[in-house]
Formats: structure tokens, C-alpha cells, sequence
């Protein structure tokens, strides 16, 4: 037991450079969050719902994260602060990261799965602050959610979601390959807020742009036929 805690515990500062030791990391939210979840979700299994109910209960008041006992979470996961919300047949794979602000929540199904509500995360996946993964989708083998993206869609192994909704967006193979990539995606341009913002406004004015030239282009197509009256 000791051993796998120990490499739980080294699997995080491998992911986060913020803490000096492993006895630091012993006071995550989200090592708390998952600790108290493997308790709820034994009680879950074993048909003790109100006591799993309770136990997260407390989780969610002592952590600010809300995992349903319900919910399935393979090895070596980590949540990286809090304000995070699990629905209750969310699959979690090994190795998965996730940030602040994420849910994985549920939708009716319409895949013909009786049943499944939430997402499906495969192993390595990260997903960055303020995402929500919505329905019974599969988010594939080592992709990444950016930041306030919204999936609604089954997500393929290594891709890069981006917006609302999300789609796929190019990375470098560099930058794909690298073993982990804090917060989601590369730390560059293409993922700043303050430019997704700018191509937006951008867009924005080559269509007024177009709508003047169509404008002026039916203006003159007037002013033509009278010209050759005179």
C-alpha cells in the first residue's frame, strides 16, 4: 500500500513542478478528493448507497469536488486544484489529468446505451481549466481538452480540442510527442484567450467587410443603367 501511494504521489510531482515534496502533495484537494471517492465507491459497489452518498457528501464540503460514488477512476489520477464535478457513469482511465473547474456531466442518452450519461476518459487524457466534457462520449487515448472548450462529441486518441463547441486544432509533432504538456495544450499563441478572441473579432469584420462590398457593388450597378440613359 505504501508503495503505491508513494508512486501516486511521485506520478503528481512528475505533473505539477509546484510542490517541494511528497508530504506537500499529501495536502491536495484532489489526493483527498480521490482518496475519500475509493472509500464511496466500495460502499457504491457494495450496495450501501446512503453511506457512499454521505462519504461524498463530506468530500464535496472538505474539497470542493464533487465525484459521484458511482463514477469509475483507473490509476495515477489527478485533479489540479478543485471545483471540479463527476457525474455518476463517468469512466476515468489511467494516467488522466484534470484542472479547476472541469465537469464531466451527463446528458439522456441517445447512443442506444442504457444508462450511460457521461463521458468516458481513456488513459493520459488532460483536460484543461474550465472544460466541459458533456454526455456519453469517449475521449481518446492521450488527447487534450483546452481550456473552456465544450466536447459534445466522441474525441479521437491524441487530438486537440479547441472552443465552443470543440474541435480539432494542429500541434506540432514536437509538441504532441512530449511525455506531458501542462493545462491541456502548448503554451503558445494559438491557445491564448486574448487571441481566440482577436480571430474571432477578426472574422467578425471581414464579414462586414464583405457585406459593404456587396453593398457598394449594388449601389453602382444602379448608378450605371442611369448614367447610360443620359
Amino acid at each position: 500500500m505504501f508503495q503505491r501511494l508513494t508512486a501516486y504521489l511521485d506520478s503528481i510531482r512528475a505533473r505539477d513542478p509546484a510542490p517541494r515534496s511528497r508530504a506537500e502533495i499529501l495536502l491536495y484537494p484532489g489526493v483527498w478528493a480521490l482518496g475519500y471517492h475509493r472509500i464511496a465507491h466500495r460502499l457504491y459497489r457494495n450496495g450501501w448507497y446512503f453511506l457512499a452518498r454521505a462519504v461524498n457528501h463530506w468530500s464535496r464540503w472538505a474539497t470542493a469536488i464533487d465525484i459521484h460514488p458511482g463514477a469509475k477512476i483507473g490509476h495515477h489520477f489527478f485533479i489540479d486544484h478543485g471545483f471540479v464535478v463527476i457525474g455518476e457513469t463517468a469512466e476515468i482511465g489511467d494516467d488522466v489529468t484534470i484542472y479547476q473547474c472541469v465537469t464531466l456531466g451527463g446528458t439522456s442518452p441517445d447512443n442506444g446505451v442504457a444508462g450511460k450519461r457521461h463521458p468516458t476518459v481513456l488513459d493520459g487524457v488532460i483536460i484543461g481549466s474550465g472544460a466541459q466534457v458533456l454526455g456519453p462520449v469517449t475521449v481518446g487515448e492521450r488527447a487534450r481538452i483546452g481550456a473552456n472548450a465544450v466536447v459534445t462529441r466522441d474525441v479521437a486518441p491524441g487530438a486537440v480540442m479547441v472552443g465552443i463547441p470543440a474541435k480539432p486544432t494542429l500541434v506540432e509533432a514536437a509538441t504532441w510527442q512530449k511525455d506531458f504538456v501542462p493545462y491541456g495544450t502548448p503554451c503558445s499563441e494559438l491557445f491564448d484567450p486574448s487571441t481566440q478572441k482577436l480571430e474571432i473579432m477578426r472574422c467578425e469584420l471581414d464579414t462586414l467587410r464583405k457585406r459593404l462590398d456587396a453593398m457598394l457593388a449594388e449601389r453602382s450597378g444602379e448608378r450605371k443603367p442611369e448614367r447610360d440613359r443620359a
